[in-house]
């Protein structure tokens, strides 16, 4: 017993790239499936519907966990608890090699996102006990960047590989479980205290001050996490049928653009004020939806591709604008209610309108899908641009 503790007294130090890394590979992981549901509508007959629905479940999960588990790594210490999500998201990918059909599916996203759930709280907070400056930074860009490569990755390897609706998985559930064995060749970066089963119970809550900030934000936010939601659900869909390309790492493509713009703006601007971040997001984000609606119509990739670089730049900045305006209102014992409050509103509207999304695209056909979607975005967030603007106007008065 006196060996094994020495043993971990003189683990090496974990460094922010290793915990960067496992990050980054939980939500590539996530992105994994997005370049596939064109392939598994062909082979599965799915329809777009219950294409969002296995895109949504995923959503519902990692919210449920979050929620739920987001603070258990604080009680149990995060190693164990990172470990956990691991083996949980080698389960994922051991359901999707497996998966002959909808309900295959259906289960292996729950799975990822109760797995990417946890991962994502923990490996936060670990990252922020070795460099709280840097873990910060890394926490924004890291899953911004897994993304980002979890499409294009998936899309070369379909387009180029064998075994497009395996080969992904085998190769994420061999970095699992390298990552599961070397988070033991690593010191533990938090501790352990009572009161696990109370921090359980779901912490939802929105201090009084921070209200009225958050009503203000919130049209700008609901758009971006639904325009998030819309990429990932539906994009290579609606690249292959409004252009012709069935080329994955076309629509793989598209979904990248959108992830690397945003992880290289909030690197870019990370030291801009919350209203400036606000601004620039919704100006840029304005023009990049626009650029992409005339991409579809004139069926032109690469006028996609450059208008989701302007959308992805918006998405990043709202978020970090997002953030900036609410959380440094809050008390250092209320930050983590409020947080949970975001999340909520962000992780529904990432998934449910998705889902409608799906209806529309089966009824209505994806470019006047992509159309009705961009209209909705664009009227929320000049709503909340123009109400953020007045409030201001009204306090300074």
């Amino acid at each position: 017993m006196l060996a094994a503790a020495k043993s971990t007294e003189n683990a090496p130090r974990p460094s922010i790239g290793f915990h960067a890394l496992m990050l980054a590979t939980f939500f590539g992981a996530s992105a994994a499936p997005t370049p596939l549901y064109r392939i598994y509508q062909e082979n599965f007959a799915l329809s777009p519907v219950l294409i969002t629905v296995v895109f949504a479940v995923y959503a519902f999960a990692l919210l449920a966990a979050l929620l739920t588990a987001g603070s258990i790594s604080d009680h149990l210490g995060r190693k164990p608890v990172i470990f956990f999500a691991l083996v949980l998201e080698i389960v994922a990918m051991a359901l999707f090699v497996a998966a002959s059909g909808p309900g295959w599916l259906i289960a292996a996203r729950i799975v990822q996102g109760i797995a990417t759930g946890i991962a994502g709280a923990s490996l936060g907070a670990a990252l922020v006990d070795v460099d709280r400056a840097k873990g910060q930074i890394v926490n924004s860009i890291a899953p911004l960047c897994g993304m980002a490569v979890g499409a294009v990755g998936t899309s070369a390897l379909i387009q180029y590989g064998p075994f497009p609706m395996h080969l992904i998985y085998a190769l994420l559930l061999t970095a699992f479980a390298l990552q599961a064995a070397g988070i033991w060749l690593t010191r533990e970066t938090g501790g352990r205290r009572p009161g696990v089963l109370g921090s359980l119970m779901p912490r939802v809550t929105v201090p009084p001050q921070v209200k009225r900030p958050l009503s203000l934000v919130t049209p700008i936010n609901i758009a971006n996490w639904t325009l998030a939601g819309f990429y990932l659900s539906l994009v290579p869909s609606l690249v292959a049928g409004t252009t012709g390309s069935g080329a994955p790492l076309t629509g793989g493509a598209v979904v990248t653009a959108l992830m690397a713009s945003g992880a290289i703006t909030v690197y870019l601007r990370r030291a801009k004020s919350a209203s400036a971040n606000l601004g620039f997001g919704v100006s840029a984000k304005t023009l990049g939806i626009l650029t992409v609606v005339a991409g579809v119509h004139l069926a032109n990739v690469p006028l996609l591709i450059i208008g989701t670089v302007f959308t992805g730049a918006g998405f990043g900045t709202n978020f970090l604008g997002s953030i900036g305006t609410i959380m440094p209102l809050a008390k250092p014992d209320e930050r983590a209610g409020l947080l949970a409050a975001f999340y909520v509103q962000s992780y529904l509207a990432f998934s449910l309108p998705a889902i409608l999304a799906g209806f529309l695209a089966k009824s209505a056909g994806y470019a006047l899908t992509t159309d009705i979607y961009a209209t909705a975005i664009l009227l929320l967030m000049g709503a909340g641009l123009i109400a953020i603007r007045a409030g201001r106007r009204k306090a300074a008065a």
